[in-house]
């Protein structure tokens, strides 16, 4: 059972920058898709950006894209979301994801994922 814990959240003036790390345990995260997710208060989950494996392969979501960067380590076994020109409606919950593919394939769908970390709270102020 792969256990995923993220850090690097906090609070942030807009246009800032924050970098997200997911540590993962219990698990050799080479054997992984990685995603990032996050939820608004009163909104859905959402998806933020992936990455396959081997690093490959990346995705992101339309709102974020030019903004966010993904990017793993697997000798470290961390994934990391830098974030740059941060916006108000950034603010949300970001959670890590594992997908257990060892493939090019990267998903946006929350269902294809098999763990999920807690979360760490990201606020961007105007």
């Amino acid at each position: 059972q792969v256990q995923l814990l993220e850090s690097g959240g906090g609070l942030v003036q807009a246009g800032g920058s924050l970098r997200l790390s997911c540590a993962a345990s219990g698990g050799t995260l080479s054997n992984y898709a990685m995603g990032w997710f996050r939820q608004a208060p009163g909104k859905e989950r959402e998806f933020v950006s992936a990455i396959n494996w081997s690093s490959a392969t990346t995705y992101y979501a339309d709102s974020v894209r030019g903004r966010f960067t993904i990017s793993r380590d697997n000798a470290k076994n961390t994934v990391y979301l830098q974030m740059n020109s941060l916006k108000p409606e950034d603010t949300a919950v970001y959670y890590c994801a594992a997908d257990h593919a060892v493939t090019w394939h990267v998903s946006s769908r929350t269902l294809e994922y098999d763990y999920w970390g807690q979360g760490t709270q990201v606020t961007v102020s105007s």
